[in-house]
């Protein structure tokens, strides 16, 4: 990293930075970093109260909505971060004043096109929330829908921009500075937060991922999704169904309505375990504030701003984990673990003998499903293995579901609503239809190998009969063993010129020059030059 890349870095985005060093030595960012094991440098100046993950916290929530997000994406790390620190970053809340109703209307108005009267028969301008990115108002459609409409804050995209161009930089800078950073994989982490504040920042793309699981879920019963008008939304502002319903915590509202905790929490887990292990998108933040128990045991989503995505393979791991802690088969998650965080060379007997423990633990029924996720980041972390970043918002987001349903329901088995998906979807993966499925991907490899063969042979008949077949072999200290025999022969050649020099040289040089200390001045120079050669075949090579 150049210093001059980092002065045009710092002059373009020198009004930010300048606000983020203020407020991070204001919380004592060094002393941060020394206990997190980032270098050794520890804060100057006064004392704080507040413990280390409190700072950051504070931090990071200070600082805006970029690192607010960061903060929530390093929450879900509990492979990399001890649970002080994730704890304290879960409670990461975008504490901003609400805008002015002058200021949203007229953020309305340009993405409208039109008055908000015009487009509505009722808004109210008091809002029903309002965070770091958007703001939330109730209001009502000319047919009587009634809506929610949420409007992105003015001016959010070129300070979250030069947040983003800053972190990147000062991300590279820290590495350098201090290796052991690496082990956060920071180049990661700062990749992931750019496409979540991309996506965060796009009301837009929160209505279509709304959408897509609504479509997914379409036929499981009693559970919902909101409407979304894509007519009146866009990029920073997003029109969509309020569903009215009761918060899952608000356990005398729910015993009021006479709803069944159990059959809710059946519900909900079922829906979102249907999202990660079949649709392979969910929402990743399932937390009380975005569902909603409704009449007749029902349950909504709402508010699909945050969601992650697995792919078919991750999802097959998924389904062969599960069936490790119901078989107690801990050498299969171990092998899991160590597939996962790519270190084919951690201590695999460790690791095993953590993972028999945890089965040991967990195999029984009920499975607690969040207390064993934890115990599994843990059993990483003490291994010093890194989970996929999908992966840790998947686990996070189960702890969360998890939190909710046995609040819901204290006695709730995730086994219980997982075994007819996994069955499901084992049957789905070895049905006919399946295995021809795989079989026909396997027989187009196999004929474009055959296709290849002909020409493969025809290269390597040529390359035999010119003599131009090259083998290389690659062991482990053979450069330094090709280091040690060149410097050897070094000293043996040296060793011959200088005998030569002393044997066959030195008699013509006795005599050579005038006389110096009773001796020619020869033999003087032929002396140093056979004493340079024994004292550097004596010393050890540099």
């Amino acid at each position: 990293m150049s210093l001059l890349e980092t002065s045009l870095v710092a002059m373009r985005d020198r009004k930010r930075l300048a606000e983020i060093s203020a407020i991070a030595l204001r919380y004592g960012v060094m002393d941060i970093f020394a206990r997190l094991r980032i270098g050794r440098a520890a804060a100057q100046g006064a004392s704080h109260d507040e413990t280390a993950p409190e700072r950051l916290r504070g931090l990071l929530d200070e600082l805006g909505p970029t690192f607010t997000k960061l903060g929530q994406i390093l929450s879900t790390r509990s492979d990399l971060l001890g649970p002080e620190w994730t704890d304290a970053l879960e409670k990461l809340q975008s504490r901003v004043r609400p805008l002015p109703w002058d200021v949203v209307r007229a953020e309305m108005t340009e993405a409208l096109g039109e008055a908000p009267e015009d487009v509505f028969a009722h808004i109210d301008p008091e809002p029903l929330a309002a965070g770091s990115i958007a703001q939330v108002h109730r209001a009502r459609l000319s047919g009587g829908d009634e809506v929610v409409v949420k409007v992105r804050r003015p001016n959010l995209r070129p300070r979250i921009e030069a947040d983003m161009r800053l972190l990147a930089h000062l991300t590279e800078l820290a590495q350098a500075r201090w290796p052991d950073i690496a082990r956060f994989r920071p180049r990661e982490i700062v990749r992931n937060l750019s496409a979540a504040m991309a996506e965060e920042l796009d009301l837009a793309a929160e209505g279509r991922n709304n959408d897509l699981i609504a479509a997914n879920l379409a036929d499981r019963p009693g559970v919902r999704l909101p409407k979304i008008w894509r007519a009146f939304s866009s990029e920073t502002l997003l029109v969509q169904e309020f569903i009215d319903g009761v918060a899952p915590n608000d356990a005398a509202a729910l015993r009021a309505q006479g709803l069944d905790g159990r059959v809710l929490a059946e519900r909900g887990a079922g829906a979102f375990l249907h999202m990660a292990l079949v649709d392979g998108v969910f929402h990743a933040d399932p937390h009380p504030g975005n569902l909603r128990a409704l009449p007749d045991n029902g349950v909504a989503f709402i508010d699909f701003g945050m969601v992650g995505r697995l792919g078919a393979r991750r999802r097959e791991e998924l389904l062969s984990l599960l069936a490790g802690i119901v078989d107690q088969d801990g050498g299969r998650i171990a092998l899991l673990l160590m597939d996962w965080a790519g270190e084919p060379n951690s201590d695999l007997s460790r690791l095993e003998a953590g993972c028999d423990l945890f089965v040991a633990r967990h195999g029984a029924p009920p499975l607690r499903l969040g207390a064993a996720v934890s115990d599994i980041t843990a059993l990483a972390r003490e291994n010093g293995l890194t989970l996929p970043p999908d992966l840790t918002l998947l686990f996070k987001a189960l702890i969360t579901a998890d939190g909710v349903m046995r609040g819901l329901d204290p006695e709730f088995d995730a086994i219980r609503v997982a075994t007819p998906i996994v069955r499901a979807q084992m049957q789905r993966m070895w049905s006919p239809a399946a295995l021809a499925r795989q079989g026909k991907a396997l027989s187009m490899d196999v004929a474009s190998l055959l296709r290849d063969l002909p020409g493969l042979f025809r290269l390597l008949n040529t390359r035999l009969r010119q003599g131009r077949i090259e083998a290389r072999i690659e062991l482990q200290g053979l450069e330094r063993l090709s280091e040690d025999i060149r410097w050897a022969a070094i000293r043996v050649a040296v060793a011959i010129v200088t005998a030569a020099f002393a044997l066959g040289l030195a008699p013509s040089l006795l005599t050579l020059g005038p006389p110096l200390a009773g001796l020619a001045l020869g033999s003087w120079i032929g002396l140093a030059l056979v004493a340079t050669g024994l004292v550097w075949l004596i010393l050890p090579r540099r």
